[in-house]
């Protein structure tokens, strides 16, 4: 069997799975698309969260992507103005919480970003600009902690309200809208 590959622009609102046994209903992929019986997110991106999710029938390419050689490029809108300090200290590393235990992240890098590309599109609305000025930050990991650029942000003292994945690898959110389904014959990273 062949296998088959694919980019997504994950909207937000959708869980970055197929199955949901709980009694809430829940947005999943399978909604946005037919993908082909066996497809698997190639890791996560929480409910709230938006941007590129590749997908696969190849489990050996899902780990080749989550491997901590692939970095992920995350745009997020944070609460306030972010200092020069802050993002700094993002580079660095910070302390965050992880199953319970206290974890340092690894460098990486992070940069203030003045305007935002119109290919992340507008998003669900955040908060109306009466509640203070909000900015953009990139950051840019090769680990995935659960909810990891959320903590990191929120323990430099500017919580994301909105977070958008635009690059895995090579691999970019150009050109995709909110929903699409892109099938790509392999994943060039």
């Amino acid at each position: 069997m062949k296998h088959q590959h694919f980019l997504l622009h994950k909207p937000n609102g959708y869980l970055s799975q197929f199955v949901y046994e709980k009694k809430r209903h829940k947005k999943l992929l399978g909604e946005l698309y037919n993908f082909p019986e066996g497809t698997m997110a190639i890791g996560r991106l929480d409910e709230d969260s938006e941007g590129l999710l590749l997908l696969t029938t190849d489990g050996m390419v899902s780990e080749i992507v989550r491997s901590k050689a692939i970095e992920k490029e995350y745009y997020a809108q944070v609460d306030g103005i972010i200092t020069p300090e802050a993002i700094t200290q993002l580079e660095r590393g910070v302390e965050i919480g992880f199953k319970g235990i206290r974890y340092t992240t690894k460098p990486c890098q992070a940069k203030f970003i003045t305007q935002c590309p119109d290919f992340i599109g507008e998003g669900r609305r955040i908060r109306d600009e009466r509640h203070g000025p909000t900015s953009w930050i990139s950051i840019i990991l090769t680990e995935g902690k659960f909810r990891q650029v959320r903590k990191m942000t929120a323990a430099v003292g500017f919580p994301t309200l909105r977070l958008v994945r635009i690059r895995v690898g090579s691999l970019t959110l150009h050109n995709l809208k909110a929903g699409e389904v892109q099938p790509v014959s392999e994943f060039n990273l």
